[in-house]
């Protein structure tokens, strides 16, 4: 009837499949003059072939939406325990071969069974994917992108199943890579923020931190080196000392970074904002002023987002790769002074932490949770001062994250001539042995891993930087060559028990 929209959908039909080997039921079956059905073979509208077509109107796509279709696979699959579901033409010629041999097993029906239901998944996603772009458009839960991660790569969106997005666009338009940063970013910010109660900053730049910080005072030198001398009110903002530390610490790095920021971006941190390099912020809101200077940027073009602080992520995580589907458990460990550095290996007995090393090795740890592995940090005074992320070989991270803290190479001799026609009187340099000083005062510095060091060169190129705490997971053969490294350099090893790879 209704022009063939309804062919199956009748007790007839239904009550059939859904019938079990009770005597309840088959009393109803024998009232109703209704006989069991064993085997369903179906095959679904073609919906996702018929929206893969160019210009498809929503008229053409909802005449392909299969009901009774759907209905038949998902009773015979809910009854596979008697009946056999066949949802997928390449099983025919392996059922009609166990049939001649008499019945079809039960590792055939569950196997056919988990078949039609992940396909009846995927054709409703289908569905509401299609429908999620026609109808949400650029809404509380769909947003469609510039581009995926190259400009090739289209189409993009970004969108939650259930509920809203939780963030809104104030300014620009985000594309594929700036949410992979943007949300990656807050999370550390707020997890920062929480584990050590003060406002938090963070530079991303690639799926990684450039740079990450707490908001704790500048002293003149460091508000020269990190250049925010000028700006007003910098003293009481707190903030805005958190985002200058974080981008202070690799400024080349930072270049065109995406800023996540912990708490209501003030006018003294846009106004440092406002003249860096940079694609985007987020943060969970803007006073009025402040938004204004933000949204001049980039001609107005700036990408300001607006996080919901309370917003939970669900705890599964789902990523498709290579057509693949991957799932896990959201890393949700908890980073905090107290609970994750009391495991103190070197030196035995035992050593009292300082709290700023307790607080640095919490920036550090934290930060290493959303960097691509693999990964290892130093901090130093609530900030991030080196960082080496996603090198194949852990000594790599380590060298990588050291001469970001203060072990500067040679420059050519092309490249000084070059950088001295810059200057109407060129800046005296350094001398090796002032620079040697200068570094010599570093002490106190952490360092965190994302999982064990397995060498010990990891640990005299970590001494060569100040570092004092060295935190890890262990778990290496060698690890007692590296706590023993540690006790000859008078370096405290504390174990952190979680291993932190982000991919």
């Amino acid at each position: 009837m209704l022009g063939g929209r309804v062919k199956t959908l009748h007790p007839a039909v239904h009550g059939g499949i859904l019938a079990r080997n009770s005597e309840s039921d088959e009393k109803d079956l024998a009232d109703q003059n209704i006989q069991k059905v064993d085997y369903v073979i179906c095959n679904l509208y073609p919906f996702k072939d018929t929206v893969a077509k160019p210009n498809v109107t929503v008229a053409e796509a909802v005449e392909e939406v299969d009901i009774g279709g759907v209905t038949l696979l998902r009773a015979a699959a809910k009854n596979h325990a008697r009946v056999t579901i066949l949802s997928d033409p390449q099983d025919y010629a392996q059922f009609l071969a166990e049939l001649e041999k008499g019945e079809i097993t039960e590792t055939s029906r569950q196997k056919y069974a988990l078949k039609a239901f992940s396909h009846t998944a995927d054709y409703d996603a289908a569905i509401s994917e299609f429908f999620r772009k026609q109808y949400a458009g650029n809404g509380d839960q769909h947003l469609t992108l510039r581009y995926g991660t190259n400009p090739h790569q289209k189409p993009a969106s970004a969108y939650v199943k259930d509920g809203k997005l939780p963030f809104t666009v104030l300014s620009g338009s985000p594309g594929y890579i700036n949410l992979l940063d943007s949300l990656n970013a807050y999370p550390l910010v707020k997890e920062l923020k929480q584990a050590l109660g003060l406002p938090a900053a963070a530079s991303f730049k690639h799926v990684s931190p450039a740079g990450a910080a707490i908001g704790t005072p500048l002293n003149d030198t460091e508000k020269k080196v990190y250049m925010v001398d000028d700006i007003a009110g910098i003293e009481t903002s707190a903030l805005a000392q958190a985002y200058a530390r974080a981008r202070g610490a690799d400024r080349m790095s930072s270049f065109g970074d995406i800023i996540a920021l912990s708490d209501k971006v003030d006018v003294p941190t846009a106004k440092i904002i406002s003249r860096e390099v940079s694609d985007g912020v987020i943060a969970p809101d803007y006073e009025p002023e402040a938004l204004d200077i933000l949204k001049k940027k980039k001609a107005g073009k700036y990408l300001v987002l607006k996080i919901d602080e309370t917003y939970q992520p669900p705890q599964q995580e789902y990523r498709t790769l290579y057509g693949v589907s991957l799932t896990q458990g959201r890393n949700d460990v908890q980073i905090s002074p107290q609970n994750t550095f009391k495991s103190v290996v070197r030196p035995e007995g035992g050593a009292e932490i300082p709290e700023q090393a307790l607080q640095d090795l919490t920036v550090a740890t934290i930060a290493l949770k959303y960097t691509q592995s693999n990964s290892v940090c130093y901090a130093y005074r609530g900030q991030v001062v080196g960082l080496g992320a996603g090198q194949q070989s852990r000594i790599h991270c380590t060298r990588l994250a050291g001469d970001k803290a203060g072990q500067v190479p040679p420059k050519s001799q092309f490249e000084v001539e070059d950088y001295e026609s810059k200057f109407e009187e060129v800046p005296q340099p350094f001398s090796p042995e002032e620079r040697e000083a200068w570094l010599s005062k570093l002490e106190g510095v952490v360092v965190s891993s994302d999982a064990f060091f397995p060498f010990v060169d990891n640990i005299y190129r970590a001494a060569r930087s100040g570092v004092k705490y060295v935190a890890a997971p262990t778990g290496s053969q060698n690890d007692g060559a590296v706590f023993d490294t540690c006790d000859k350099l008078n370096m405290v090893f504390i174990e952190q028990s979680t291993r932190l790879f982000h991919h």
